[in-house]
């Protein structure tokens, strides 16, 4: 310590120190002061995964200043900027005094400025602070040059030199230059291209690119003989520069993927170049194929389309279509279908069914009626408005029937399925959580199709949600995270239904076609064919499509497997035709087991049809089949008996045991009114006097409990409907205590309501009786 106080007293003795200390207290004294600032305004430019540009924007004061990233600094570029503006770029303090000195004596000697002596830096300065040339401007220059060199690398100042330097007109920067005139990245440039761009700067008046380019064909030369006297370059390179012919002229710059090229500015506004996963054929490939398919169907009215593909390992979004033409303003081409919120039609049923298996509710062989069934007033119908009495689950959603898809969410409860729409992401759903009921499975939501893509990526990822990955993970946020939904074995069971290929949203003459890919896909047609959906998957890819109009219009023609899937397998077929990455395979949980095939149950003693189903161990349902039942009756089987008027000879020809289908009340009353056959039970024994004790028939419609709004200016009229045992053939319909008619069990009855509280009483022709009460209110 004493030896280094004696050192610092020795050094503040030397007479050069104090005024050292002086300068480099003023200087700091006047960079806090006047601090610089280096903020170029860049152009905004997206690129593809292999860094090719996909999009660019002006920048904000209307410039075309694209940003040159480092690695595009090539070493020729770099030794011909070098070359001929600061050959002692890498070694002075950011002026150079020998160069100075010279500017000097020649200035002073001449008696008019004949030389200059700017460095790079301070060329930046210039660029950066524009100001007269003057002796005080440089003197200004001079100091910002010197904290550019303190506060900077040499690199970063060579990169800001490159993309500042003007071309004329709006255009600055060497990739500006490189991108607009010659089509290409400055890392492309060859030698006499690179020669070309460094000289126009110096006189950007006269030497206009693609107006003057004999001339510059000439001093572009003479730049090059000049670097082959110094040896810079090899004299076979020069001699193949000095040969190659100009081929510039103003270009447009590239404009792929704009809708997202526009989303990914406004997310990234300081940002100036966004690198994308896109892939630059992939997405040309796609704007091909959606502009072409959207003009063979304008001709029935729609209009437009948009298209999503994501890798499924990397969640990479390697093509991005907004719609079918940015440019086309008449049937809004700017609005990006991607983002829009639009109704789902039947498109979430495959998460539905999901969600029961892993609830173990079903499984895919399990038997559901699909029969006209009021939900507290909600009467959902197919889309071809008709009935297909029971089916299995795996059908159902093969054949995206509503009913079974209502009366599994009723079963499961709207909240638990909401929950998990809000988990896998769907945001509008997030909003409308409160207000959503049933209808949710049938469409009655707001979903975007980069949140349906997304969700049908998780099945191709085993139940596993992940964000979608537009831009390099370097930059993204949070790309990686990972969120189940489901499980794995329901996720397979989903895609095993999926692949199915025998079901009516296979579009028109593509059965038995080549053109059919490998993939599980799902389609949806919202109501008033506004909007027509087809998401579809494989082990590489999911695809997403939307097509329809923006303006809402409904069109008879659009249907999710008609419209929107010959574009699906389209796309399918182009990006991954005969796809050699394999097929999902069976999770280790996930066993096999026999069913029975009238229910899907485990397999009791009267059942003879039995099938082969998938089971998730430990959690699919295990119940006993009982679709059949034993009933004594006579020995003609006109007469049912109950234990309390079984005849004491029972076993004989008196009464005998039968077995009859042991179907749900709402199934009997589908095939009565359908007048389809069946075995029937035969009618109670009439002498039994404990008939009175069964239940009287079963109100279906109107709902207990429930307030029903009318207008009194347009009359409306409320159906009676019910459900009998077999041997009723009548019954009566009362309001409030009062007859109103007489009709067949299965008959659908009609009346005019009244504002106030009704009761509704529907008594059969065995004396027993059922009563609910409502509220009509006027409007």
């Amino acid at each position: 310590m004493e030896k280094l106080r004696h050192i610092t007293k020795k050094l503040w003795k030397q007479r050069w120190v104090k005024p050292v200390l002086g300068v480099l207290v003023l200087f700091l004294g006047l960079t806090l002061a006047f601090p610089l600032k280096v903020r170029p305004r860049y152009s905004t430019v997206i690129t593809a995964a292999d860094g090719t540009v996909l999009h660019a924007f002006l920048s904000d004061d209307d410039k075309w200043r694209l940003a040159t990233e480092l690695a595009e600094i090539t070493p020729v570029l770099r030794q011909t900027i070098l070359q001929k503006e600061d050959r002692y770029f890498y070694y002075h303090p950011g002026f150079n005094p020998v160069a100075m000195a010279r500017a000097v004596f020649r200035n002073l000697t001449t008696g008019r400025r004949t030389s200059g002596a700017s460095t790079i830096t301070m060329q930046v300065v210039r660029l950066l602070e524009p100001r007269e040339r003057t002796y005080g401007s440089k003197i200004i220059e001079l100091f910002r040059a010197i904290q550019l060199e303190i506060f900077y690398s040499k690199d970063e100042i060579l990169q800001l030199y490159v993309n500042l330097v003007p071309y004329g007109g709006n255009i600055e920067g060497i990739k500006s230059a490189s991108m607009l005139y010659l089509g290409k990245p400055p890392q492309l440039l060859s030698l006499a291209e690179v020669t070309t761009l460094t000289i126009i700067p110096n006189r950007p008046s006269s030497l206009r690119l693609g107006i003057n380019n004999t001339r510059i064909v000439q001093e572009r030369n003479r730049w090059l003989n000049r670097f082959r006297k110094t040896g810079l370059f090899p004299d076979e390179t020069i001699v193949d520069a000095l040969a190659e012919p100009l081929n510039a002229y103003r270009r447009a710059l590239p404009s792929r993927a704009p809708h997202l090229a526009l989303r990914l500015k406004k997310s990234h506004p300081d940002q100036p170049v966004i690198h994308t996963r896109l892939l630059p054929n992939r997405q040309a490939q796609t704007e091909q194929l959606v502009a072409h398919y959207v003009g063979r169907v304008r001709a029935m009215n729609i209009h437009n389309a948009a298209v999503l593909v994501v890798n499924n390992q990397t969640m990479a979004v390697e093509a991005y279509v907004g719609s079918a033409g940015f440019r086309n303003r008449y049937d809004g081409g700017q609005v990006d279908g991607v983002r829009a919120v639009r109704s789902p039609g039947s498109t979430l049923k495959p998460l539905l069914y999901a969600l029961a298996f892993d609830q173990g509710l079903m499984t895919p062989k399990t038997v559901v009626n699909d029969v006209p069934t009021s939900f507290s007033g909600y009467e959902p119908e197919n889309y071809d408005r008709q009935f297909y009495g029971p089916i299995t689950v795996e059908s159902a959603l093969a054949n995206s029937l509503n009913v079974p898809a209502v009366k599994t969410l009723q079963q499961l409860g709207t909240p638990k399925f909401v929950d998990l729409l809000k988990k896998a992401g769907f945001e509008t759903i997030k909003k409308q959580s409160k207000s959503l009921g049933l209808s949710v499975i049938l469409g009655g939501c707001g979903v975007t199709l980069e949140e349906l893509t997304r969700l049908f990526a998780a099945f191709a990822n085993g139940g596993e949600a992940r964000n979608l990955s537009y831009i390099l993970p370097n930059e993204a946020e949070g790309t990686s995270r990972k969120n189940r939904l489901i499980s794995p074995d329901a996720a397979f069971l989903i895609t095993n239904t999926l692949t199915q290929i025998t079901r009516p949203d296979l579009p028109n003459n593509f059965d038995n076609s080549y053109h059919l890919p490998r993939i599980a896909w799902k389609t949806g047609t919202s109501y008033g064919r506004r909007d027509a959906w087809s998401i579809g998957y494989n082990k590489r890819y999911t695809v997403g499509v939307w097509v329809g109009n923006f303006s809402g219009e409904g069109v008879p023609e659009l249907s999710g497997a008609n419209i929107a899937t010959p574009l699906l397998f389209s796309i399918f077929n182009a990006i991954d035709y005969n796809s050699s990455s394999g097929w999902f395979r069976m999770p280790k949980s996930l066993s096999m087991r026999q069913v029975c095939a009238e229910t899907g149950d485990v397999p009791g003693e009267f059942c003879e049809h039995k099938i082969v189903d998938y089971a998730i161990m430990g959690v699919s349902p295990y119940h006993r089949c009982q679709h059949r039942k034993t009933v004594w009756t006579n020995a003609i089987g006109t007469v049912s008996y109950c234990a309390h008027c079984l005849p004491e000879t029972a076993g004989t020809d008196d009464a005998v045991q039968k077995l009859y289908p042991n179907l749900a009340p709402e199934l009997i009353a589908f095939y009565e009114s359908r007048r389809i056959p069946y075995a029937k039970i035969p009618p109670h024994n009439p002498a039994c006097t404990r008939v009175f004790a069964r239940q009287g028939p079963q109100i279906m419609s109107p709902n207990d409990g429930s307030e029903y709004f009318i207008n009194p200016n347009q009359p409306q009229q409320l159906q009676l409907s019910c459900q009998a045992d077999n041997e009723v053939k009548e019954v009566y319909w009362y309001l409030n205590d009062k007859l109103y008619r007489k009709a067949a069990p299965t008959e659908g009855v009609f009346f005019s309501p009244q504002p106030g509280a009704l009761k509704i009483s529907c008594a059969d022709d065995k004396g027993r009786n059922t009563n609910i009460q409502i509220t009509v209110r006027a409007e």
